[in-house]
């Protein structure tokens, strides 16, 4: 299965974004002194660069669904063992080796409300991560301990 996920904007993306800028609007908008309204106008340029920038959201282009994402990287000698567990079932991945290593990247997508999860292993080839498995599609039951 070839899935593909482009960056959105979240709900939390975009409310921090409004966030800086309502008050930023009010702290120049208030006669106050000009440190004050300093303080606002960097609020405001900071709102609008967030707005701009921060994506943190992922939405599938073939059918619109959002999702979020969680990374999680493992030693290089891990991967045998990961890309049988992800074949049989998610839920069987030792986490004990999380975080011992870089040579692998676990990506999960994954949507609460639909239960739709999916997840692929990335290897490290030197300056990136090459995909080593297709994307597995399963569903929140199989797959708890990855979303957490």
């Amino acid at each position: 299965m070839e899935k593909e996920f482009s960056r959105v904007h979240s709900a939390t993306d975009i409310t921090v974004s409004v966030i800086l800028l309502a008050a930023g609007c009010v702290l120049v908008a208030m006669p106050t002194s000009v440190p004050v309204n300093i303080l606002g106008f960097f609020l405001i340029i900071t709102g609008l660069v967030l707005a701009l920038v921060l994506r943190t959201g992922y939405k599938d282009k073939e059918t619109g669904e959002r999702f979020r994402k969680k990374e999680r990287f493992f030693p290089a000698h891990c991967k045998d063992s990961i890309s049988k567990a992800l074949a049989s079932s998610p839920d069987n991945i030792d986490f004990n080796e999380e975080n011992k290593g870089n040579g692998l990247r676990l990506d999960t997508w994954y949507n609460s409300k639909t239960g739709h999860v999916f997840v692929r292993l990335y290897e490290y080839i030197p300056y990136r991560y090459q995909p080593c498995t297709a994307v597995i599609a399963t569903d929140m039951e199989k797959a708890g301990k990855l979303t957490r």
